[in-house]
């Protein structure tokens, strides 16, 4: 890695983790590797195989004297107090919760009676060690993000990032880390855990990784090839320009100002000349958004946008939400695929995912030239509630062949959606039919929707 460094000086190199499996290992190599610091930031962290796998690896690292810094978004972290409790006593490792709740036990409660606070979260993704390589994306912490979900898994999206965006990643760590709404673990429990507890707990944490040695999905992590590339240091990495955009830890104080996430990607695809793919799993663009991408459409820039279909989507009020404005946008010119919910179909991992797949990828590609990949969504809940984060980079090579990527799967994976006697058609080019209705839905997710978009929210927006 120094060599490369060395060679693209002032440049920012990155690794594309679309594969769940290869976006686990690489984490838990790099957190293998760590000698001082590692600074991880998550909106979720789920308390299952995946997330134990790497809190097992953040406490190796902590033994080893490395310095972990742990900060989650408080919205998630209901019934892990002690976990986190626990984690804190060690010498080594700090928690900080942002935005929590001051109630701990009757959190619903407390959540209505402070709305207009607790409705802003930090959605913030990011694993930063040494403060010399960093992973940023669309992932959360959870077996779904990896690959590794019965039910349901996530198409995502992160880069694995060297060079000089680096710093400015553990910058943006360092204000949230520091920032007032930020609390420790310790001055929010109402409670101390004992040395007894602490060493009860780790008692389980040995007995479950004896437990894993023949667990089918660590196989599975073992056998990925960008194990064997970040092994043999023969990672294939892509230079460009790069700067990190995110927002400032209070948003709610800065709506106006242009120092903000949508600013900075309002600018970002203003410099589009021929053509923007959105890939946005909650797409709901306002007025404001819709008019600006139908203005681009007139202006003779081809405009796609990759979200969810009903049958696909996690979150129901989000697609009516996007229904209000699908079909104004069709008539315009814009081009929009609905990712299938691929219930039938079983693969290890792919932007769709596997098992009922689900886009949860965010990255905006404009002129197959430069690409943003972060946390932001396409929605008002990313514009003006949650805090986000994201790279943009500016490499044709690694642009292009991300756009190739999904153009390529799009027949087999997703809807195109068309315009005909003034009602919308789903397209399933693989199997050449047509659709006349939210395909794969079921009866009750239309009648939920159908509901959720007679609520006046969307009239605002």
């Amino acid at each position: 890695m120094a060599a490369d460094l060395q060679a693209n000086p002032n440049l920012t190199g990155v690794v594309p983790l679309s594969d769940g499996v290869d976006a686990l290992i690489a984490r838990l190599v790099l957190v293998n590797a760590a000698t001082t610091s590692i600074d991880l930031q998550y909106y979720i962290y789920r308390a299952d195989e995946s997330g134990r796998l790497l809190l097992w690896h953040l406490m190796d690292a902590a033994e080893r004297g490395v310095r972990v810094r742990i900060l989650l978004d408080d919205m998630a972290t209901k019934d892990a107090d002690n976990t986190l409790l626990l984690l804190a006593m060690h010498n080594n490792i700090d928690v900080r919760l942002y935005n929590p709740s001051f109630e701990r036990y009757f959190r619903n409660l407390a959540f209505i009676g402070s709305f207009s606070r607790l409705n802003h979260r930090m959605h913030n993704k990011s694993l930063t060690v040494d403060n010399t390589i960093t992973v940023v994306g669309g992932r959360n912490i959870g077996n779904e993000y990896f690959s590794n979900h019965s039910d349901v898994d996530f198409g995502d999206f992160d880069l694995m990032t060297i060079g000089e965006a680096v710093d400015e990643v553990s910058d943006q760590f360092d204000l949230y880390w520091n920032a007032p709404l930020t609390v420790e673990i310790n001055a929010l429990a109402e409670r101390k855990v004992t040395e007894q507890e602490l060493a009860q707990a780790m008692t389980v944490v040995d007995n479950a990784k004896a437990e894993y040695q023949d667990n089918p999905y660590v196989k599975r992590l073992l056998s990925s090839q960008l194990l064997q590339k970040m092994e043999n240091h023969s990672l294939p990495w892509y230079w460009g320009q790069a700067t990190l955009i995110y927002d400032q830890p209070d948003k709610q104080n800065h709506q106006l100002d242009s120092d903000n996430i949508l600013a900075d990607l309002g600018a970002f695809l203003s410099q589009a000349s021929q053509e923007v793919l959105i890939v946005s799993p909650y797409f709901v663009p306002t007025r404001a958004g819709a008019n600006n991408l139908i203005a681009a459409v007139e202006k003779g820039i081809k405009v796609t946008i990759l979200t969810n279909s009903l049958a696909a989507t996690d979150v129901l009020a989000v697609h009516a939400g996007y229904r209000t404005y699908r079909q104004r946008l069709l008539e315009s010119g814009v081009r929009i695929f609905e990712v299938k919910a691929n219930l039938e179909l079983k693969r290890s991992s792919s932007w769709t995912g596997s098992s009922k797949s689900s886009l949860h990828a965010k990255t905006f590609i404009i002129d197959r030239d430069s690409l943003f990949v972060g946390s932001f969504n396409f929605d008002p809940r990313s514009a003006w509630l949650n805090t986000e984060m994201g790279l943009i980079i500016r490499n044709r090579e690694l642009a292009s062949e991300v756009v190739n990527g999904i153009e390529e799967s799009l027949a087999a994976n997703t809807y195109r959606l068309s315009i005909r006697d003034e009602e919308i058609v789903w397209h399933d080019d693989s199997k050449q039919r047509e659709i006349y209705t939210e395909p794969d839905a079921g009866l009750w997710r239309k009648f939920l929707v159908d509901c959720i978009a007679l609520l006046p929210i969307e009239s605002q927006l």
